[in-house]
């Protein structure tokens, strides 16, 4: 049996060995760290037996996937510990998940915060009696006995939901035993002391709205202290950080009960989004589109033909307009191939780039809203650009080009995943092959690193997905490039080619802000609330020392104004230091404080976010370096006492 490993070199076996014990050969200290084995591509579990030849990456902590078989055995010793403690509880799911793990658990009695120290305090015991994980496997029927025995009714409904014919497997840690699919560690003691209980929430058994309601436990684990510890910082971090709570202090939006996840952006919030939009349309008019608007509302027979009537309308609005169904747009798709059709179209024209920064409505259940990172009304910056076949690769550069250009004026880095097609998809596999490959071949030129995230394409076309890391190390998707051959064909677009025949032309769906409430959410955190001078709703504070200054300050404040700075005048009876702190709370990038000395001379006493007292400087100077900053759209760093 050959076994060839990831740095391509080949181990020959005589008989059949388990992933554990390939690890072990290679070396010891690889033995005790494997979590999982990735055999032929497929994620397996230590005790998997190779009985043939095949490819075998022995997964650790370290990898993405190896971390998520430590964190799915964390779960099984937190539920253990839960029926230690709660015998009554029936377990329902508790999978692994990006940030740590979970599990829904069906309480006689609810729980409090408080009892997650309990929790945590049984699985200590758990892991150090380290207990062997043993899996197992039994028919179908036996299994919903098994379970019914056990009386974990969640278990039963699980398993009879199973497709016939199905492996029912389940893995034993001393007395307790849950169904599961793995993979897992082999013992409660591997899970080592790197874990910790979050939070607490409630969540529908399977996300349905109509069942019960169950108690969901968070939680995380890693391989090594000093990684919990990285994480509960950054935690503690992103909850200083929380849009939500810096949307109300800095007055940028808020939520009503009037229409939960529908946001209203308040006056500062309003000049945010509008400057974030006027750079989208400077940046697009650089790039060769042009503009549309599509209407919010159409008809039935629309999104039938585009194929969401069929694949997306759980997650649409629809109402009855003259008696005939009509559905507000859950996407800005159709209505820019009805633009593509309103004329004939010539190679000549393409590839043709039509931009549409368009309001969108998606149904999201109620307990998956939250604040403006999932809402259910938003503006898309959609772009859709019509090309001939010879003119994909360079168009998906083009936009992977103008992608990179935006996250890069924020100071975020990122990283590519390129998603292939789905169960759920339409079309010939002629050209899901043809569009996927083309993605490829882009990336591939243009020198990107990219993980493919296999079925998770969108149900017309395979995708490049951009996902930005913050200023704390969050990653968030935002960016995207969909190559799609199936809507030009439903809609029958065509272009004249140069032989004068008909040919169809083939689509590229992208945004690069993805959704602008989302990205202003993203903005909020990355940034802290504190803002690069150039999107600050509010640049320039002018604060006079006594109203003595006003007449002063409000010619100050004129001179600004007129210069296109966004300023605002503090006409408060209060004392200087107050004022003062209140604009930094406001995370106001430059303070001008005026007094007596600076309206004898003329000057203005400059504070900025960045460098504290930056001492007096003529008005004209103060004003030509803050328009070139702004033009600039710098981002400034705030220096440390140390760095002066």
């Amino acid at each position: 049996m050959k076994i060839t490993l990831k740095d391509g070199s080949v181990k020959e076996y005589a008989h059949p060995m388990s992933v554990l014990d390939v690890a072990k050969d290679l070396s010891e200290g690889l033995g005790r760290m494997a979590c999982a084995g990735e055999a032929n591509g497929e994620t397996v579990d230590l005790r998997t037996v190779l009985d043939g030849d095949c490819t075998l990456n022995i997964l650790t902590a370290k990898d993405e996937k190896g971390l998520a078989a430590l964190r799915h055995s964390a779960s099984h010793v937190m539920a253990q510990a839960v029926k230690r403690l709660y015998p009554g509880a029936k377990l329902a799911i508790g999978p692994s998940i990006a940030d740590g793990f979970y599990y829904d658990i069906d309480f006689e009695e609810p729980i409090v915060a408080e009892d997650m120290e309990k929790i945590e305090a049984e699985m200590k015991k758990i892991v150090k009696e380290a207990l062997p994980i043993e899996r197992f496997t039994l028919p179908r029927e036996e299994a919903i006995a098994f379970m019914k025995e056990k009386g974990e009714p969640y278990k039963v409904e699980l398993i009879e939901d199973l497709p016939e014919g199905e492996e029912i497997s389940f893995y034993k840690q001393g007395e307790f035993t849950d169904l599961c699919a793995g993979p897992h560690l082999m013992s409660t003691k591997d899970v080592g002391k790197a874990y910790k209980l979050t939070s607490i929430a409630g969540a529908y058994w399977r996300g349905d709205e109509h069942n019960k309601m169950l108690t969901r436990l968070y939680a995380t684990a890693f391989s090594k202290k000093e990684e919990l510890e990285a994480y509960i910082t950054m935690v503690e971090e992103a909850k200083k950080r929380d849009h939500r709570k810096l949307g109300r202090e800095l007055g940028l939006f808020m939520m009503h009960e009037a229409g939960p996840g529908f946001p209203f952006f308040l006056p500062k919030g309003m000049v945010l989004k509008n400057t974030l939009l006027e750079y989208w349309r400077e940046i697009h008019k650089k790039a060769g589109y042009v503009e549309i608007a599509t209407p919010i509302i159409l008809n039935r027979a629309l999104w039938e033909n585009s194929g969401h009537w069929d694949h997306y309308k759980n997650n649409m609005y629809t109402t009855v307009i003259d008696e005939q169904d009509y559905a507000v747009k859950p996407m800005n798709c159709p209505g820019g191939m009805l633009v593509y059709a309103s004329e004939p179209r010539s190679y000549r024209d393409l590839p043709l780039r039509v931009g549409e920064l368009g309001l969108v409505h998606r149904h999201e259940k109620s307990g998956q809203l939250h604040g403006l990172m999932r809402v259910r009304c938003f503006t898309q910056d959609d772009a859709h650009i019509f090309m001939m076949p010879e003119q994909i690769k360079e168009e998906i550069m083009g936009v992977a080009r103008l992608i990179d250009s935006v996250y890069k004026l924020f100071g975020f880095q990122y990283h590519v995943e390129l998603s292939t097609r789905p169960e759920d998809s339409m079309g010939s596999d002629e050209d899901w092959e043809m569009a996927t490959e083309g993605l490829r071949a882009a990336l591939g030129e243009l020198g990107l690193d990219y993980v493919v995230n296999e079925g998770d394409g969108a149900f017309y076309g395979p995708k490049i997905d951009f996902h930005l890391v913050d200023a704390i190390g969050r990653t968030w998707q935002c960016g995207t490039i969909q190559l799609d051959f199936q809507m030009p064909q439903r809609f029958e677009l065509e272009y004249i080619g140069a032989d004068g025949e008909k040919h169809r032309p083939i689509m590229i769906h992208r945004v690069a802000f993805g959704s602008i409430e989302r990205f202003i959410g993203i903005l909020i955190e990355h940034f802290a609330g504190a803002f690069p001078t150039w999107l600050a709703p509010v640049q320039v504070k002018v604060l006079p020392i006594s109203d003595k200054f006003m007449e002063y300050a409000r010619e100050v404040t004129e001179k600004l104004d007129k210069a296109g700075i966004r300023v605002e005048l503090d006409v408060r009876s209060e004392k200087i230091g107050y004022k003062i702190r209140e604009a930094q709370m406001q995370k106001v990038p430059y303070m001008l404080v005026v007094g007596q000395k600076e309206a004898e001379e003329g000057v203005v006493a400059v504070r900025s976010r960045f460098l504290g007292d930056e001492g007096q400087k003529s008005l004209e100077d103060f004003i030509a370096a803050v328009k070139h900053e702004i033009a600039q759209k710098e981002i400034r760093p705030v220096e440390t006492k140390k760095e002066k």
